[in-house]
């Protein structure tokens, strides 16, 4: 009865989760707009942090219930999970050209950024010092994109979609009140949504056997980007690539640096040696490929639908290889 509930709560938690955090996301861009802040600084900072939220949250209620574990399996899996299997998937529906200066300076700073989280845990742990820097690195990013698209060229392509995602999604003008109560509402939801969420994921892995890492690699961190998912698609079909990889772009800086850096400051803990051994490896290689593929040294880059085809079999051969380390078979 306890695992049934357990998967209950997994289900429904992801559910509410993306729920949440699409009105957390309307109430916040609306309060925003209705204060004056332009189309595009909203769509670089709330809607940015709106599509993390879900794993921001749940590795702050990780780490605060003493399963840091779960939080960091979390961020390393969403971004693999981002590059590996959102990316994919993307590129066999589109392929994925690069035309924004904003992109090409964000793909050596993800590279960048993964290099520093990579070198902050080579000691085997996780502790306060590692996630104050990680987390001061975060709000540096932050401040930095937001100047950056703000000197970017008129015709720069990433802005001109995010402005018009934006204005697509928004409703007409929304009363401050009325923006206040799906902000509010939103923020609830998620909160209530990634304790049920981490309720169930630790039932289950003691259920199974296996590490609350391991199911922050695989469940959670599947669940938690289906957002990023469904977005990628969507612009991906309306012909807005560099919003498609702006998503994951910015879910993966956001992921290294908040998401992997507040469990460090609520609960220290060492880190499992899978982590340094198999994890962060992967996750370090598919950023590395993702700066190959797309970046574009000679002109704009391109992620074609082969490449896209390499990067879902990368995933599988990923999540087989959890398998094996897990079950040993």
């Amino acid at each position: 009865m306890t695992l049934l509930l357990s998967a209950i709560a997994i289900v429904a938690g992801l559910a509410l989760l993306v729920w949440g955090a699409d009105r957390f996301v309307l109430g916040a861009a609306s309060l925003a707009r209705t204060l004056g802040v332009s189309p595009l600084v909203i769509g670089i900072t709330v809607v940015g942090f709106g599509t993390s939220a879900p794993e921001l949250l749940i590795s702050t209620i990780a780490a605060l219930n003493g399963n840091p574990q779960l939080a960091v399996g979390n961020a390393i899996g969403s971004n693999i999970a981002n590059i590996a299997l959102i990316l994919g998937v993307t590129a066999l529906i589109a392929p994925l050209a690069v035309h924004s200066r904003t992109l090409r300076h964000e793909f050596p700073l993800l590279l960048g950024i993964s290099l520093i989280a990579w070198w902050l845990l080579q000691d085997g742990t996780l502790g306060r010092l590692d996630g104050a820097v990680l987390v001061l690195l975060l709000l540096a990013v932050m401040g930095w994109l937001v100047w950056d698209a703000l000197h970017a060229r008129p015709d720069d392509p990433l802005s001109q979609e995010l402005v018009a995602e934006l204005q697509q999604d928004l409703p007409g003008e929304m009363t401050t009140s009325r923006a206040l109560f799906w902000f509010l509402l939103g923020l609830v939801v998620l909160v209530a949504s990634s304790r049920m969420l981490v309720w169930g994921a630790v039932n289950v892995a003691e259920w199974l056997g296996v590490s609350d890492l391991v199911i922050g690699l695989t469940i959670v961190a599947l669940g938690t980007s289906l957002p990023e998912l469904a977005a990628s698609i969507v612009s991906a079909r309306r012909g807005e690539a560099d919003l498609a990889l702006g998503n994951v772009l910015g879910s993966n800086l956001f992921n290294t640096l908040g998401v992997l850096g507040l469990p460090g400051l609520i609960h220290p803990a060492a880190l499992e040696g899978d982590v340094l051994g198999r994890d962060l490896p992967v996750m370090l290689a598919l950023t590395a490929l993702l700066f190959l593929m797309a970046f574009g040294f000679r002109g704009p880059g391109r992620i074609n639908r082969w490449e896209g085809s390499f990067l879902l079999a990368c995933f599988a051969a990923y999540q087989g290889y959890i398998y094996v380390s897990v079950t040993g078979t």
